[in-house]
């Protein structure tokens, strides 16, 4: 599931893809301001969950979450990884309203769950 949470940074940092790595436009985008704004994060579930508007920031997220699931997010970069930890923690710490249904919609079997439950815990995730 580490992956999916990946994608999940993404929505603070909204990536759109390229060739070989996805764009690092969004990269300086503070990650805390976002995940401290409850409106601003809950805008972004939304978007993710198909439960309200996206912006240009969460369609370019909601484009990429598959492709970055499946390829351990090949196309993406250390800074963009580690703001993915962030994300993942937070979530799964203190917003399971958004985490839960992220985590169903975008791993129904639980294949990514079990794919990347080793790397989560590696990175002190405790999904």
């Amino acid at each position: 599931m580490y992956k999916v949470l990946v994608l999940i940074v993404f929505a603070t940092v909204s990536l759109s893809v390229a060739d070989d790595q996805y764009t690092t436009k969004f990269d300086s985008i503070n990650i805390d301001e976002i995940l401290k704004n409850d409106r601003l994060l809950q805008g972004y579930c939304n978007c993710l969950l198909d439960k309200g508007p996206c912006n240009e920031d969460g369609t370019a997220l909601k484009s990429v979450i598959p492709e970055a699931l499946a390829t351990e997010c090949a196309k993406c970069n250390d800074k963009q990884k580690e703001g993915s930890k962030k994300v993942l923690r937070f979530l799964i710490d203190t917003k399971r309203e958004c985490f839960d249904p992220l985590e169903e919609k975008y791993d129904p079997k639980g294949e990514y769950r079990k794919r990347y439950k080793e790397h989560a815990e590696k990175a002190g995730i405790k999904i």
